[in-house]
């Protein structure tokens, strides 16, 4: 069995599911000129970006590429984006700082369930998470903060996924060695980076929470069934 747990947080635990009810919320008053295509492609930018935008200057690309360190360039890099995508200035900050609020973002049907399996049988978590601002406080108002044992965020280490000091930093946290630990998370490319320490990996799916009902729990369900 598993000695620790590392675990992503967007796509694996929680997700800022595209929903009308979510984006209209984000989107405030500038919601009732967009047409929920239009929502989903603005919020997919934040979320989930494919590559480096092309858009944006060098200046604002150098952001970009440092979002997940610093979170006055992950601000200036998204909002940037925001505005290059049409959206004036004051409804793309409105929208980022959407983005941020613990009330948009919604855990998954088994996080609850998985997190407590883990605690129940003594094995310690770590959430590991490429992300520019403190998530805790969406962990408490979830109610699942009591199974987390640390937290390592990109932006507070100044290392982020898949370097493998920040799953070094993650297994010192909890005290073990990193080959006996198991990494979870939604991407073969930055979770997988776990794998150069001798992490275990598995992959869930970053789908809706909706569509994603057990897929954590079965994971780990099968870790303690070994």
């Amino acid at each position: 069995m598993i000695e620790a747990a590392l675990i992503d947080f967007s796509g694996t635990l929680f997700r800022l599911d595209y929903t009308e009810e979510s984006l209209t919320a984000m989107l405030g008053e500038h919601a009732a000129v967009m047409d929920t295509e239009r929502k989903v492609e603005l919020l997919r930018k934040l979320t989930a970006p494919v590559g480096e935008p092309k858009e944006l200057t060098e200046s604002e690309l150098d952001d970009w590429r440092r979002r997940d360190l610093d979170p006055e360039a992950h601000r200036r890099a998204n909002v940037a984006i925001l505005e290059w995508s049409g959206l004036a200035p004051d409804e793309a900050v409105h929208l980022y700082e959407g983005m941020l609020l613990d009330a948009n973002w919604h855990a998954y049907p088994d996080t609850a369930e998985a997190l407590g399996l883990l605690h129940e049988h003594g094995i310690p978590v770590a959430v590991v998470s490429n992300i520019a601002w403190d998530i805790r406080s969406c962990f408490e108002l979830a109610g699942v903060d009591r199974f987390i044992d640390a937290y390592v965020l990109s932006f507070e280490h100044g290392v982020e996924k898949p370097d493998e000091e920040i799953f070094r930093i993650a297994t010192g946290k909890l005290g073990v060695d990193p080959e006996n630990a198991l990494m979870i998370g939604d991407s073969e490319a930055a979770d997988g980076g776990a794998r150069a320490l001798g992490t275990r990996f598995a992959r869930v799916e970053p789908l809706p929470t909706a569509q994603r009902p057990d897929a954590l729990s079965r994971i780990v369900r099968e870790e303690l069934g070994r």
